[in-house]
């Protein structure tokens, strides 16, 4: 079981930290992307992964000798595949083509005690299927002789470093002697618990982690809904109703967004459509929100314009969460997406984690200080920490929408 030379392949948000990591440790590491323009910026340090301690540690001695970046695959005692497998949210077919691209790269350098580790979000059974494709195409190989593990992520954007040593992390192998195997790499940095299963239950664990919380969001996002129509503030009353012991309500908020909550759900859906309704029905909850968010904009605009000709629109947040740069599947977005053709109005951003973005030629993004002066109508979207009460609290209830309970800190 060699873990001498590690190849990990895609050095996105989840594989590049992945990496670098493993080279911290002395290990050799080789990094693969297909895309020129990635592997250029890893090498100015230009990375989209906004953690300090990231930065630090990609530049330091010891990671630089160690971590290797190239467009070549070469032989190496274990492969780490950790590409992206998008989906459609209606569509019943996730595109795996990344995956087996990668696959169709290993199979001709594999040799006989090689591990691959699958990283990447997968419909439960691809970790087989890798198997038996592997298999079909090398028949020289004798089965079992290469370890198959699928071992999902769990990190936090913009806590990456600390989330993959910390964490708990889920070992499927093919067999028990992959799992083994995959334990082995796991242990050079991982101070959390490795918990040994098989590859479908660990394939269906990830999915499951990211549809409870999705669930679970449905529930705030339906509430805030019901509270708003019978004139109940959704702040409030979540607050009141956490008092009980056995009761833990999230948050509301203009929706989901993320590469994991907002789209792991339809690898289940569309895997189990006669099983999955509660699934389905949370998922579209969490689409709806965004369109209540986008309908109760539009009247707060129609009113406002009544006695203007024109109205400055300041959208607060553009991320998907709160204090982090990332933009992957943002509600935010889709709903200022629908105001770019409306007549007089002006439309500002302020997103303080996020510089030079290129997003529509009708909206100025601007700073706080400047945001508030600009401010007719305030939506406020994230609840990033630089968005305090204070600075909306002369604003009158018709010039502010809170979303994400700014106004209740």
């Amino acid at each position: 079981m060699k873990i001498d030379n590690i190849s990990v392949i895609g050095l996105g948000y989840i594989g590049l930290p992945l990496a670098v990591i493993l080279a911290s440790k002395s290990k050799p590491v080789s990094g693969y992307d297909k895309n020129s323009y990635v592997l250029n910026d890893i090498k100015k340090s230009n990375v989209k992964i906004n953690e300090p301690d990231f930065l630090k540690l990609l530049n330091s001695q010891k990671v630089k000798k160690k971590f290797k970046i190239s467009k070549k695959l070469k032989k190496s005692d274990v492969f780490i595949i950790a590409v992206p497998t998008p989906i459609k949210k209606f569509n019943s077919k996730v595109n795996m083509s990344a995956i087996f691209n990668v696959i169709n790269n290993i199979i001709k350098i594999l040799t006989p005690g090689n591990l691959i580790i699958i990283e990447s979000t997968c419909p439960v059974g691809t970790t087989n299927l890798i198997e038996k494709f592997i298999y079909k195409k090398r028949s020289d190989l004798k089965k079992n002789s290469i370890n198959i593990s699928y071992c999902p992520e769990r990190i936090l954007p913009g806590n990456t470093i600390k989330e993959l040593e910390s964490n708990d992390r889920i070992i499927g192998g093919v067999n028990y002697k992959s799992s083994l195997h995959a334990k082995k790499v796991y242990e050079l940095f991982v101070k959390g618990k490795l918990h040994l299963t098989d590859s479908k239950t660990a394939e269906m664990c990830k999915l499951s982690e990211n549809v409870f919380r999705d669930i679970n969001i449905a529930y705030a996002n339906e509430l805030s809904m019901i509270a708003d129509k019978n004139n109940v503030d959704i702040w409030s009353l979540i607050k009141l109703t956490n008092f009980h012991p056995r009761v833990k309500i999230l948050n509301p908020g203009p929706g989901v967004g993320g590469h994991c909550i907002a789209v792991d759900p339809w690898f289940i859906i569309n895997q189990n459509k006669r099983y999955s309704k509660l699934i389905l029905q949370a998922r579209k909850t969490n689409l709806i929100k965004e369109k209540w968010v986008i309908k109760r904009i539009k009247e707060k605009i129609k009113i406002l314009l009544k006695n203007n000709n024109t109205l400055n629109v300041v959208f607060f947040g553009l991320t998907y969460k709160a204090n982090s740069n990332d933009i992957r599947e943002s509600p935010s977005i889709n709903i200022i997406k629908k105001f770019l053709n409306i007549k007089k109005i002006n439309i500002f951003v302020c997103e303080p984690n996020i510089k030079n973005m290129k997003f529509n030629s009708k909206v100025k993004f601007v700073k706080l200080d400047v945001a508030i002066k600009k401010l007719g109508l305030g939506v406020l979207l994230v609840k990033h920490k630089e968005f305090q009460t204070r600075y909306f609290k002369n604003f009158g209830v018709d010039n502010i929408i809170d979303t994400c309970g700014i106004l209740s800190q």
